[in-house]
């Protein structure tokens, strides 16, 4: 196991409360003079929507601000608008739209400009359209740049031949669920025309997402529209759906166990943390971390006495273990780097704005002094002799 600096662990004791706070102090491989720090990253496991990973080396400030721009602040694109004009299903239109609003869809945001806050309508998770006059308000502000459009339009039918002892609604109907995959994209202005949205067209993260139910004679037809916007406006423009670390566990054994009680401290951890081997001196088996990073910190170990003294148990302050899982829209791997590039434009605006402040250009400050001086000809005009 890796030597860790006493500095950087914390020490956790039977009743669970902790020696040192994990979040104060800084770690000690910070170089002050360099303005720097000496931190890692480390992918540990990739899947199809998820990813683990390692941050080494940061305080826990440093370390969380990408997670809280992952759910908040990277942009995505999602339903916003849906036009109901036919649903004559069991399903209210208010439930069916809010249903379509949480369906992922697979495009990169990167195609689309920013849907302007100013321009969302007042009532605002999903719209059903109700009046005319509303339609060519919207329509005025919705174009190829800034929309994405999908049709839905399913009606069910009885299909023939089938036994009358059949049971199965999908043997006996057709379009009796309706999936995320009836939702097709329809190009909008010069979307049609572009290479790289023809050769990877918009289309749902999930196909097999049931949305709603159907019977012979009942019929859905909804427009909807797709915008970018981020987490902060809904969750549903977040990319992510759970974004989370933890500390590095870290199990020191202090001295050996006797075999007849090896199976039983074995037992006391999280599967697949402790393990058995050949003693590296002498005869018989001993036991040794095997991974840390499995075990939940349950402390079961300090609840049998025979193992007092034996053992600490603690975790790595420096050391988080990240799990991020895609909502769909973009690959798992791209999240971070997404989150980077928004933390960076945020620095950049931070800077330009303490640069004006502490060299204001001659403009800014001649529009300083035009204030003060009609904040002075104002107060002059309010004197009352009392």
């Amino acid at each position: 196991m890796e030597k860790i600096n006493p500095s950087h662990k914390v020490q956790l004791n039977p009743e669970g409360t902790r020696r040192g706070y994990p979040m104060c102090r800084a770690p000690t491989s910070r170089v002050i003079g360099r303005g720097r720090i000496n931190q890692r990253l480390g992918v540990q496991r990739l899947r199809p929507s998820t990813i683990d990973f390692d941050h080494i080396g940061v305080d826990a400030s440093i370390a969380n601000a990408p997670r809280r721009i992952l759910i908040a602040n990277v942009e995505m694109i999602t339903i916003k608008k849906v036009f109901v004009w036919q649903n004559t299903s069991v399903m209210q239109d208010k439930v069916l739209a809010a249903r379509l609003g949480l369906v992922p869809v697979r495009i990169h945001p990167g195609r689309l400009e920013t849907w302007e806050r100013a321009s969302f309508l007042p009532s605002s998770f999903l719209i059903v359209w109700p009046r005319a006059e509303d339609v060519g308000a919207a329509e005025a502000t919705a174009t190829d740049a800034n929309t994405i459009s999908f049709q839905l339009q399913v009606s069910c039918t009885r299909c023939p031949g089938v036994p009358s002892s059949e049971t199965d609604p999908s043997k006996l109907y057709e379009n009796s669920t309706v999936y995320s995959s009836h939702m097709l994209w329809q190009p909008v202005g010069q979307q049609g025309h572009l290479p790289d949205w023809v050769s990877d067209p918009p289309a749902v993260a999930a196909p097999d997402i049931v949305i709603l139910k159907l019977r012979p004679g009942q019929e859905v037809h909804a427009e909807l529209h797709c915008v970018k916007a981020c987490g902060r406006e809904h969750a549903k423009w977040s990319p992510v759906a759970t974004a989370t670390y933890r500390l590095m566990p870290h199990i020191d054994i202090v001295s050996p166990i006797p075999e007849r009680l090896q199976q039983k401290f074995v037992e006391s951890f999280s599967p697949g943390v402790i393990g058995r081997r050949k003693a590296q001196a002498g005869k018989g088996m001993e036991v040794y971390v095997k991974d840390a990073r499995r075990d939940t910190v349950s402390r079961n170990v300090f609840m049998h006495p025979e193992f007092e003294g034996c053992v600490k148990l603690g975790r790595v302050r420096d050391h988080f273990l990240f799990t991020v899982e895609s909502a769909g829209q973009i690959p798992p791997q791209a999240l971070l780097p997404e989150a980077i590039a928004v933390s960076r434009r945020k620095i950049k605006v931070v800077s330009s704005a303490l640069g004006e402040l502490i060299h204001p250009s001659p403009a800014a400050e001649e529009g300083d002094k035009e204030a003060a001086d009609d904040e002075v000809e104002e107060g002059a005009g309010m004197d009352v002799d009392l």
